[in-house]
């Protein structure tokens, strides 16, 4: 039995009569705001909003990098998004190559870095972006003789790894 018919029959017994397309279009706006309304507390991106450094925890990586999380959620057209911020020491260990199963964008904020890729590797200096095709077999690797910081935007796909 479809969802609408036992509502209106209660509308019917109460004399209170709507047609089929009403009942289903009223549940399906109260269904839609119900989920935007548990979306909304466990979703970061479910609101305009900033992320300030003090809510990004620091994590040591096993090679010495310090990552910190700044967030992962959803957007409205329904785009996985994830975003982290990584400093790779200078002499750093790379960590070894490997593929997502999600497109990244990385912003290259301090130092220089080779984005060893498809065989080749490519000098990128702060202020330049990197851009990561899904399932790209890939590596981040600090060149320079400071620290290098980056953000990585990682869209679609699994992006909690």
């Amino acid at each position: 039995m479809p969802v609408a018919q036992p509502f209106e029959r209660i509308l019917v017994s109460r004399g209170m009569g709507m047609k089929k397309s009403a009942i289903c279009a009223v549940l399906l706006v109260l269904g839609s705001a119900m989920a935007g309304a548990q979306n909304a507390g466990t979703n970061a991106l479910a609101t305009s909003r900033v992320f300030t450094s003090d809510q990004m925890i620091a994590h040591a990586a096993p090679n010495g990098s310090e990552v910190r999380v700044i967030f992962t959620g959803t957007l409205a057209t329904g785009e996985a998004v994830g975003a982290h911020q990584t400093m790779q020491p200078a002499g750093t260990v790379p960590n070894q190559p490997h593929k997502n199963q999600h497109s990244e964008l990385m912003v290259v904020v301090q130092g220089t870095v080779a984005f060893e890729h498809d065989g080749k590797a490519e000098r990128v200096g702060a202020g330049e972006i990197v851009y990561v095709a899904m399932g790209t077999v890939h590596a981040i690797r600090n060149v320079g003789d400071g620290p290098a910081k980056y953000v990585v935007i990682q869209i679609g796909g699994d992006t909690k790894k």
